[in-house]
């Protein structure tokens, strides 16, 4: 596993792009098909896949997307929902135009793959949801009880808060708003219902199914998502947390190349 310490990306380009009412900032990296890479909840594109992007951008043209209210992309008066960030990432795709992509998520981030695969799915070659579920039932029962934050194996570590929390501080255009921020996308969720199985049966474009077995997301819910998604792929990376699905690197890139290869993409 890398130790994100020591990662430093550069892009051959960025920029923002202005959609939605959004001023959204993202980065390219590499030549070749086109890969969206969607971080999760209080992450950045370096946080999230700092040890994912040299090997991708290797043969893919890797599109990192900063979402509403994370890294340098303000947060609007808008509620922060899947369907919203992704109809971000339609026009953002339409702004740099790329008609179609192999979209990949982790936690948030592949929860709004889904919803691209279940809503546009004209514009995703493939999805890669990472750490996602598709009902509130597939999560791990200590994210609701506040009881165990402090001693579930499951949770982000102190190390990990330390870095959401510096990177907001360094990047954001409203830094100030940190702890306001925070309790924001602890409330997304609330309302949130998932996607009915006649949706997920209907998600035509290969799915590879990612997470880890100390995950938010139960390791039963995963097969749930594999019975019910058409012709899709499961992969449950062994002794590892949410937080450390993208930085296992030496055993995920393997998975990814070979998912890319098979479907041509």
């Amino acid at each position: 596993m890398t130790d994100l310490g020591q990662q430093t990306l550069t892009p051959d380009d960025s920029g923002y792009a202005h959609v939605n009412g959004l001023r959204l900032y993202w980065e390219r990296y590499g030549e070749g098909p086109p890969l969206v890479l969607l971080h999760g909840g209080m992450l950045t594109i370096e946080l999230n896949f700092a040890t994912l992007i040299p090997t991708l951008a290797a043969s893919h043209t890797v599109i990192g997307v900063e979402q509403q209210g994370h890294g340098r992309t303000g947060n609007i008066d808008r509620d922060i929902t899947y369907p919203h960030l992704a109809s971000d990432v339609v026009a953002l795709l339409d702004e740099l135009k790329i008609e179609q992509a192999t979209v990949l998520g982790h936690s948030m981030g592949g929860a709004v793959a889904l919803e691209l695969a279940v809503s546009h799915p004209d514009r995703v070659s493939a999805i890669v949801p990472m750490s996602a579920s598709v009902r509130p039932d597939g999560l791990h029962p200590d994210l609701s009880d506040p009881s165990t934050f402090e001693t579930s194996p499951i949770m982000p570590t102190a190390q990990d808060f330390a870095d959401f929390s510096a990177a907001y501080r360094r990047l954001s255009p409203h830094p100030e708003k940190f702890e306001e921020f925070l309790a924001t996308l602890g409330a997304m969720d609330q309302d949130f219902q998932g996607w009915t199985d006649e949706q997920l049966a209907g998600i035509t474009c290969p799915v590879l199914i990612v997470q880890g077995d100390h995950d938010f997301t139960l390791v039963a819910h995963g097969a749930f998502m594999l019975d019910r998604i058409p012709g899709s792929a499961l992969a449950v990376l062994p002794d590892t947390t949410h937080m450390q699905v993208t930085r296992r690197d030496t055993i995920l890139l393997p998975i990814l190349e070979r998912f890319l290869d098979k479907h041509g993409l």
